[in-house]
């Protein structure tokens, strides 16, 4: 389980819900498929880049689909 209040990036994307409760991850890896478009990759922290490099790995079998 993922905490999205821990990664700015995806607390942003969980707008609708409350950050602080757990995600599992393949939720934390759609979110961030498909909300890509409103990523700050610049923004993005080490440790959530290396998340969302495991999640791709895990999650998405060496594959991220991001949506424009």
């Amino acid at each position: 389980m993922i905490v999205p209040a821990d990664y700015p990036e995806l607390s942003r994307l969980t707008w609708n819900r409350d950050p602080k409760r757990p995600i599992s991850e393949a939720d934390a890896f759609d979110l961030y498929e498909t909300n890509w478009r409103h990523v700050d990759q610049i923004a993005l922290t080490q440790a959530e880049r290396q998340l969302i490099a495991e999640l791709t790995a895990t999650i998405g079998r060496g594959h991220f689909l991001a949506t424009r």
